[in-house]
């Protein structure tokens, strides 16, 4: 979440989205063939500033079966700006480890994955208000 004129913004939070939620790690391992490998905060992510921007979050998918993946994702290009001469939150960046290799994955893509691959997606982080004093 971006800062505010009063407040930093908050780390690994779900904003303005809504299609998309913070599903615990349970009901995903749960409901589909596939592991939580990592869920944690994106420290250094938000933007700096008199205020600073919240933090994302990074969560690694360790998938146990073939699968189709669909990433529907924005903020890869530019980080969200910010404002009043706060700095712009880090880009979100996805990606496959598959066999020892890091592979970019783009903001919207569809692709196959193989037991073992793990998709890794970082949020991006919140934008900073104001010059840091």
């Amino acid at each position: 979440m971006g800062a505010s004129a009063i407040s930093d913004g908050a780390s690994a939070t779900h904003t303005h989205m809504t299609n998309s939620w913070n599903t615990p790690v349970e009901a995903f391992e749960h409901l589909y063939p596939l592991r939580i490998a990592s869920y944690r905060i994106r420290s250094g992510s938000g933007g700096r500033g008199r205020h600073r921007g919240g933090d994302g979050i990074v969560r690694e998918y360790e998938f146990l079966t073939r699968a189709d993946v669909t990433i529907l994702s924005d903020r890869r290009e530019r980080g969200p700006y910010g404002l009043l001469g706060g700095k712009s939150g880090a880009r979100g960046r996805n990606s496959l480890l598959r066999a020892r290799r890091t592979i970019a994955i783009p903001g919207k893509a569809r692709f196959e994955v193989e037991p073992g691959d793990v998709l890794r997606i970082e949020s991006p982080g919140g934008g900073g208000y104001g010059k840091p004093l």
